[in-house]
């Protein structure tokens, strides 16, 4: 997916000045498929080049707004029958966290979030908790240092 910054009427900007592309996943492309075959057959071939447009609410075809958007998740978190909401920030997370897991570096994370600092990778990286006890466990305590070996 190509992202691009620009204007549009929920004044919604990507955050990064500069143009990135967004890699996605066999299941992302399967459900957009869906969404454009749905698309195509409500609005025609013409409309928005937005990636997600109103389908039911007025005005068709308009950039989602993202109190629609919130609306879309809280609807599909309750047709998926998740014990919480889940949020698009909360996919945004968990795909950073998923390329971290994967012995992602964070430069590998962050050119894929499309941030333009470092830092702001960090609230996107939730670790896996079985990582973290691996981590702990690759720590050698300090009798292995000393060479006396654990009793």
């Amino acid at each position: 997916m190509h992202v691009r910054r620009r204007p549009n009427a929920h004044r919604a900007w990507s955050k990064s000045k500069r143009e990135w592309v967004q890699p996605l996943d066999v299941l992302v492309v399967q459900a957009f498929d869906q969404y454009v075959d749905e698309r195509l057959e409500r609005l025609g071939a013409g409309g928005s080049d937005f990636l997600l447009v109103n389908l039911f609410g007025a005005p068709l075809g308009a950039p989602m707004s993202p109190a629609a958007m919130g609306e879309l998740f809280d609807r599909l978190s309750e047709r998926a029958k998740l014990e919480r909401k889940v949020g698009p920030h909360m996919a945004r997370r968990a795909f950073g966290s998923n390329v971290a897991d994967a012995d992602g570096s964070w430069d590998e994370v962050r050119m894929l979030l499309g941030q333009e600092h470092p830092g702001s990778v960090a609230p996107y990286v939730i670790p896996d908790r079985s990582r973290v006890r691996e981590a702990v466990e690759r720590v050698a305590s300090p009798r292995e240092l000393s060479g006396r070996g654990v009793r």
